[in-house]
Formats: structure tokens, sequence, C-alpha cells
């Protein structure tokens, strides 16, 4: 049991006793248990004040509300609050005593590169020596125990929960990533961030942020809110990278392929197996692929110097780094068939997949694509995507990616919209028989990406979480060509 502290919150009212002492804090009604605090969080598909009484019912001890409800139990202590979202972060943080002060916190934001960026800094600083958090898109790692992730930034409580375990499991560092939606939500309200680092923006989420210049203002409020203490290390070959630190109190970095910057990088030859860069004067061979892994890894080494660490050895540990699962992640059938499973989701991030393909290919090979576009989400990235799939590819393959409550073909009617008529293209609405056929398709030797889900183990149809793993689809359908009796 802990006290309910509102030092650092706006409280409009209290209504009931003000000293409360707190067994836990949730904004699931169904989760509470007597003594705990709800939070009743207005939410994009459903609002938590419907879910006060529920939440009294099962005991709780305190709830913390934009509004009070109309009948308000005597036993129960009601906090009146500005902006519910803001309030958690404030609570949690102080809960669980300010965990994210007793660690060098780096966060990441962009659209692409977060995922790979904040592992690779996990993985290298233990490879250093260091214990060191992850939170990410593909997973959650505290020392050496590792969780699910089920969001790319989780709510303040769970935040501010796993860092207090970082800090306890010994932790020097934690490693990020900051969703723009997580930013605007006040996820991350309250955590000292040592260091912030931009990567990109291109198209995404606009189903949420409704325009891209409020897409660019979420970014930019995470930097806008670093401390004067900490590192702003950002992209300038982005056209938007000087735009996120103007208004930092952070101290700017700045790093490039093209141009002068604090931190600068070359690729000087890449093959199939990996790639030799040229960074900061040095030469290193490198197990990844690709300009926008060149980007990725300047970031990693970029940001290692920063937090202090040296040079050669910074260099040394991240040349023994592996690939995260499900980016550029490869599967090779016995006849020279490679796949290539990535998360490539936005127009932006399946170009720059398929033109690091492109730059491996021999002659002769040629490039089967399975891509598709989630449902209830940003629409007019659709046509942008089955448009950089055909121009790259010999033969594409549309398909579903997480449909949700939007019916397949629809999907697929948007983004073959506007295509020329003699684009190679094939639309199967159920994944795994598009990936089936696409691997028919390809001859030995020849190249199938399978993008938009990457690590993804599940499918959402409707409102159903089904098991799907890209990676078992293709190693399946591998295997059966190369097995006359698959059922033996």
């Amino acid at each position: 049991m802990k006290r309910l502290s509102f030092g650092r919150t706006a409280v409009r009212r209290i209504v009931g006793p003000a000293e409360r002492e707190i067994a836990k804090l949730t904004y699931d009604s169904r989760r509470v248990e007597r003594g705990d605090c709800f939070f009743a969080v207005a939410g994009t598909q459903c609002d938590g004040h419907d879910f006060i009484p529920a939440a009294v019912g099962r005991g709780a001890a305190a709830v913390v509300c934009q509004r009070l409800p109309e009948v308000l139990a005597p036993a129960v202590t009601y906090v009146e609050v500005a902006d519910t979202n803001a309030a958690m972060a404030d609570l949690a943080a102080a809960f669980y005593d300010d965990p994210s002060r007793e660690l060098k916190v780096v966060g990441i934001t962009g659209t692409n590169g977060k995922t790979t960026t904040a592992t690779l800094l996990h993985d290298l600083f233990r490879a250093l020596g260091y214990e060191a958090g992850l939170i990410s898109t593909v997973v959650y790692r505290i020392g050496g125990r590792e969780t699910e992730a089920t969001h790319t930034t989780p709510d303040a409580i769970r935040l501010n929960a796993m860092m207090r375990e970082m800090a306890d499991a010994g932790c020097a560092y934690c490693f990020m990533e900051c969703s723009s939606h997580a930013i605007v939500q006040e996820r991350i309200r309250g955590l000292r961030f040592a260091g912030g680092i931009f990567s990109n923006i291109t198209h995404d989420h606009l189903d949420y942020h409704k325009t891209f210049a409020e897409y660019i203002r979420a970014k930019k409020l995470f930097f806008d809110a670093l401390p004067a203490g900490a590192f702003a290390l950002t992209n300038i070959d982005d056209r938007n990278g000087r735009v996120m630190v103007q208004n930092t109190a952070a101290t700017v970095r700045t790093l490039s392929l093209r141009s002068a910057a604090d931190f600068r990088c070359r690729i000087v030859e890449q093959h199939p197996d990996g790639m030799l860069l040229r960074i900061d004067g040095d030469e290193a061979w490198f197990r990844f692929l690709g300009r926008f892994n060149a980007y990725n890894l300047l970031t990693v080494y970029a940001a290692a110097r920063l937090l202090g660490q040296d040079k050669r050895e910074v260099l040394q540990a991240m040349s023994t780094l592996a690939p995260v699962r499900g980016r550029f992640e490869t599967i090779r059938a016995a006849d020279g068939t490679t796949a290539v499973v990535d998360y490539a989701h936005t127009p932006d991030a399946l170009e720059n997949v398929l033109r690091t393909i492109g730059e491996i290919r021999r002659p002769g090979q040629r490039l089967i694509v399975v891509c598709g576009c989630g449902g209830d989400r940003d629409r007019t990235k659709r046509p942008e995507m089955a448009a950089i799939a055909v121009k790259y590819a010999d033969t594409a393959v549309f398909t579903s990616d997480n449909p949700r409550r939007e019916e397949p073909e629809a999907i697929l009617d948007e983004m073959v919209a506007g295509l020329d008529p003699k684009a190679r293209y094939l639309r199967i609405a159920d994944r795994a028989e598009a990936i089936r056929t696409a691997s028919m398709l390809a001859a030995a030797g020849d190249i199938l990406l399978v993008a938009g889900k990457g690590h993804e183990t599940y499918q959402i149809v409707g409102n159903e979480k089904r098991r799907f793993d890209d990676r078992e689809e293709v190693s399946r359908c591998f295997a059966a060509a190369h097995n006359p009796n698959p059922r033996s």
C-alpha cells in the first residue's frame, strides 16, 4: 500500500478523504481490486468515465476523472483533474518512486527505424557489460528477462512499473521507443530522459493525427520537453530533422550520410551478407544491409558515444550485433530462393527495403512482393504502397495485413485504384494463400519479399486476434516445395 500523492497534478477538486492508501493503479475497471486507484480515461473507442460505477463496485478506493459521476460513493475519494492521462503519468511516477531518475533513459521517435535502433542500443550496451532495459514494438526486456510487447510505448502505469523493475534489477540504461500516440497521450510525461533521438518522419498514422503537420507536431513535443542536461540527436538528412530540435533545451547533435554533421557515415561496400561502413573515420563490417540500416547503425554509434562510451569498443561490439527479428529477416530455400520478411508498413519503409533488395539482386533474379495495408488505419497510404510495390517487383501480390473491422476486398480496391492497367499484380485477400502463391511463382534463386507484419505472430480480423506468422508461412511453403508428399 502507498499513499496517493497529487503534488505534480493540477487538481480541480477532491471529494472524499484526501489522504488515501492505495494498493495499485489501473485504468482498466475489470482489473480493479479492493484498495486500488482507478483512472477514468476518455479513449478513442470507449470512455472510462462510463466504467466508474463498475470500478467502485469492485472496491476502488480512489477514482481520478475529468468529470465527477452523478452518484458518489461516500467511502471513495474522487479526484477531478483537467487531463486524466497527465494525472495518471504524474501519479504513476510518484507511486513507483521516480524510477526513470535511477536510469539513463534514451527515447527514440520517428516513423521508421525506432525498433531497430532501440533494440541495437540495448544489445550493444549489454555487449559492453551493462545491464539494460528495452521497451520496443517487438518485446520488453528487463535485464535478461523478456515479455511480449503489447504496445510500441505502453501506458504510463506499466512504463513506470517496468522502469522500477529495471532499476531494482540493476539496469543502468533503458532504451525505449516513443510513439506519436504515446507522446500526445502523455504516456511518457514525468519520465526523465538522458537523451532523445529522431530517426525520420514519413507518411503514417494520419488516421489518428489527421494531418501530417499534426503528426510532426506530436513528434516535436518529445524534444520540446527534453531537459537541459540531455542530448537531442537528430537526422538532418530528413527535412524535418532540424525542425524537431529547434526549441529543445537539450544539447543538439546531428548525424548524416550526406552532409556535414557531428556524426557521419558512408557505405563503402555492400554484399548479400552485410556491408562495410566508414563511421567517424573508421571502417567496420556489419551484418546488416541497406541505406536505412546505415542510418540505424550510425544512430546507435552516435548515441553510444554521447553516453560516454569508447569509440573503438563501440565499433567492435556493434560489428557482432545481429538484425532485429522481422526486420529484413531472410529465409533461404534449398533451391537458393531467398525470402525477406520485413515489418515495412509505410510507403517510405517499403521503398527502402525494395531499394536495398535492388542493390543486391543479381542479373536474372526476379522479385516477387507480397504486401497489404491494415484496416481501420491511414487509408491515404494504400495506393502509395501498391504503386511502390509494382514499381520494383516483377510481380506484386496484394493481400490482407490486419484487416480489423474493414472488408479485405475493400482495402484491396483502394490499394489498386489508379494503378496502370498493365501493372503486373495479383490480389489474394487470404494472406496465407497469397504467400503460398508468391512462393510458387518464385523460381530457383529468386527473391520473395513478404512485407508489413515482420515480427508479428498474429493477424487481427474483425475483433479476433488469430495466430499468424509470416516467417512460419514462408518456411512452410519452402519446405513443402521440396517435399513431394508433405503429409507423410
